[in-house]
């Protein structure tokens, strides 16, 4: 699956416009190497994710080309999150 869309899929980002344009910025990792848009995401694989002063790693858990608010959630495990510092 591609990133953006599991990205979106998974209501990690809301939107899949934003998505593409986070991971064109550089500003994800898959399992270390930084990811483009159309990355290909597998299970098992840990996305780090940086979100304006938060990074937050995750573990891809399931795949689902679309899910209800409720299950999306179960898509991923959160590993680690933290704030950056001004």
């Amino acid at each position: 699956m591609r990133l953006d869309k599991f990205l979106k899929v998974s209501r990690i980002i809301k939107r899949r416009t934003l998505a593409k344009e986070v991971a064109d910025q550089g500003r994800i990792l898959i399992n270390g190497i930084e990811g483009k848009a159309s990355s290909n995401v597998k299970l098992g694989d840990e996305l780090t994710i940086r979100l304006g002063r938060r990074i937050m790693t995750v573990r891809v858990e399931r795949l689902l080309d679309t899910t209800k608010k409720e299950e999306a959630a179960g898509m991923y495990e959160v590993l680690k999150e933290e704030q950056l510092s001004e």
